[in-house]
């Protein structure tokens, strides 16, 4: 039988499947995204919350993050909920000591690596917080991101500070209360500086994302200096972590919890500070 260059097409149009062949699986649905930004954020603040509200712009990510815990059976699905609370804090350090993580990497804090197994099939990352190599500063050991944040407070303030305790030192401070057992914690020299000068540095240091303040012999066995926490780092150690927590409360971050007596600022982590340059 003869067919018309016409006729063939329209035999093509009707049937498809016939004239292409068979044809390939539709492409698997996007998987939807968890800010990691967001997360730790969540994670190191609402344990600190009197209630169960939802860190503002965090909760769809979270609740991403619970729904595969309790996929993992490590959290009961009564707080799937957006709330990063002690529960869920738990049940990820679970998840990591299943990875064969410890200590600092059991925490409860989620990390780039621990985060992108959990999600595996379930959710993909944007916007990845990293604490970066460990390098020595002044003689102490610190970490990339804090080190930056730190550099970026002194272009800021005009001034360059003094280091006293660096991060990654357990045990070097008893009065420290495990704060520096981790990432992302400075000790600064305040003693050379001026009532004016020390406003001004804890100032800049919250402005670029460290949650800070100025320690006085009032308050504990330490000489005056001021205690900067880098907000987010993936490597703070648990009392670092609710340090954080109580920042954002308006708290000091001591045993005490009294109210905040630092500079009033804006509270931002460094990444959010880096958005707005």
């Amino acid at each position: 039988m003869n067919f018309s260059r016409r006729s063939l097409l329209a035999v093509c149009l009707a049937v498809p499947a016939l004239a292409l062949g068979p044809q390939p699986a539709m492409a698997a649905a996007a998987l939807p995204t968890v800010d990691m930004e967001a997360v730790l954020k969540a994670a190191q603040w609402d344990p600190a919350k009197a209630d169960s509200a939802v860190t503002p712009g965090a909760g769809p990510s979270v609740k991403l993050v619970e729904t595969a815990l309790r996929k993992k059976g490590l959290l009961d699905p009564a707080y799937e909920d957006g709330h990063f609370g002690t529960r869920t804090v738990t049940a990820y350090a679970q998840w990591q000591q299943q990875l064969g993580y410890s200590g600092l990497d059991a925490t409860g804090l989620p990390g780039r690596t621990s985060l992108t197994r959990l999600g595996e099939g379930q959710f993909t990352l944007t916007r990845i917080v990293l604490a970066g190599a460990k390098v020595t500063h002044q003689g102490f050991p610190v970490n990339d991101r804090t080190l930056a944040m730190l550099k970026a407070a002194q272009g800021r303030s005009g001034r360059t500070y003094v280091v006293e305790q660096g991060s990654y030192s357990p045990g070097t401070d008893p009065t420290s209360a495990g704060t520096h057992d981790g990432g992302g914690v400075l000790d600064l020299d305040a003693e050379a500086l001026t009532a004016a000068q020390r406003t001004a540095a804890v100032t800049a240091l919250r402005q670029v994302g460290f949650a800070a303040w100025l320690r006085t012999p009032a308050q504990g066995d330490w000489p005056l200096h001021i205690h900067a926490v880098a907000i987010s780092d993936p490597d703070l150690s648990s009392p670092a972590q609710k340090q954080v927590g109580a920042y954002y409360e308006g708290r000091n971050g001591l045993a005490n919890n009294a109210a905040d007596d630092g500079p009033g600022v804006p509270k931002v982590t460094y990444e959010e500070y880096l958005r707005t340059l």
